[in-house]
């Protein structure tokens, strides 16, 4: 039941987070990582969709499930104003 709280708590944080500029950053295994900026545009019951622009011409929407970030293979980070991520508080 512990894991079901977690998971709750977490799509309450992100669900605050839609329509704020994120760093994204993912693991892709084999020490892959994917680190993008970009916005939070939707949140569902199971999965929440970040918008990242690539370039002017392409535009590319990556879904990740909340359990993505209970077992730290996605990390959210809010940033501020400048696009720049804020301080560790703003960490998911």
């Amino acid at each position: 039941m512990a894991s079901v709280d977690a998971l709750c708590k977490i799509r309450k944080d992100v669900e605050s987070y839609v329509g704020k500029t994120v760093k994204l950053k993912a693991n892709r295994g084999r020490k892959k990582t994917f680190e993008k900026k970009g916005i939070l545009e939707k949140v569902y019951p199971d999965i929440f969709i970040v918008k990242v622009t690539e370039s002017p011409d392409f535009v590319r929407r990556i879904s990740y499930s909340y359990s993505d970030i209970l077992t730290e293979t996605v990390e959210l980070t809010l940033c501020n104003v400048n696009d720049e991520p804020q301080a560790k508080s703003g960490t998911l």
